[in-house]
């Protein structure tokens, strides 16, 4: 029987390469999107024509709305395994920071996520075999001036999962964060290229990582060989933060 594996955030760079790696591994997908739409279709037709006996299903819905995840929840019929990929982020001073922006950050990355699991931890123990994976972010242990705000939700996601893997450990269901450095994606192009320069200057490995890069590492905790690794942090930086 195929797994299901939601992601959310398919849209983006990471969970587009998420989206791939677990498509090749045999996965069923759902794909989430808020307004990027286009991407989604396209990575879904993608993976319809690689990979004809999986199922990959787009679904629509606006992180910000924590007042909806119940029938988000009942749009999904099997689940074996959630991914948290979405992202974003406001880079300012925390002076500048206005609660609309704290409200958004804290129901993209925290609030939504931790309220749907809520709706999906049964779904999750009936394999015996349920996977959670938040994509973090090495700022939520070192913590970063200009990001305040998002280095906090990222903290914060990552002491959900390891108390909620406490709970859930029984349930055959692992909770666990692959936490990137610097990734080149689109979001980080916000940044001009002396700066991309300056941080790449800084990472032992000395390059930026790629999508591929954090996938691998979502793809080895879903597997069912990896039930005994949870309610970590993995730090996928190439050395950079550590």
């Amino acid at each position: 029987m195929t797994q299901a594996a939601l992601i959310i955030g398919a849209s983006g760079d990471i969970g587009g390469a998420i989206a791939r790696r677990l498509a090749e591994e045999g996965w069923s997908l759902y794909l989430h999107y808020n307004h990027h739409e286009a991407p989604v279709t396209a990575l879904v037709a993608e993976l319809a024509a690689a990979y004809p006996r999986q199922d990959f299903i787009p679904l629509a819905y606006d992180l910000t709305d924590a007042a909806h995840v119940t029938e988000l929840a009942a749009q999904l019929f099997s689940v074996d395994a959630v991914v948290f990929a979405a992202g974003m982020t406001y880079y300012h001073l925390f002076t500048a920071t206005t609660e609309p922006e704290l409200t958004a950050l804290m129901r993209v990355h925290l609030v939504t996520p931790m309220l749907l699991l809520t709706h999906l931890q049964e779904k999750l123990a009936r394999s015996g075999a349920g996977r959670i994976v938040f994509i973090g972010s090495v700022y939520g242990g070192s913590g970063s001036a200009m990001e305040v705000a998002y280095s906090t939700v990222k903290g914060a996601q990552s002491a959900f999962v390891r108390a909620y893997a406490k709970e859930v450990a029984s349930l055959g269901i692992t909770v666990n964060v692959v936490a990137p450095g610097a990734v080149d994606t689109k979001m980080n192009q916000m940044f001009d290229a002396n700066a991309l320069a300056a941080v790449q200057d800084a990472i032992p490995a000395a390059r930026l990582a790629t999508p591929p890069d954090v996938s691998y590492y979502v793809a080895m905790l879903l597997q069912k060989e990896a039930a005994y690794l949870t309610g970590q942090t993995l730090y996928v930086s190439g050395g950079w933060l550590a």
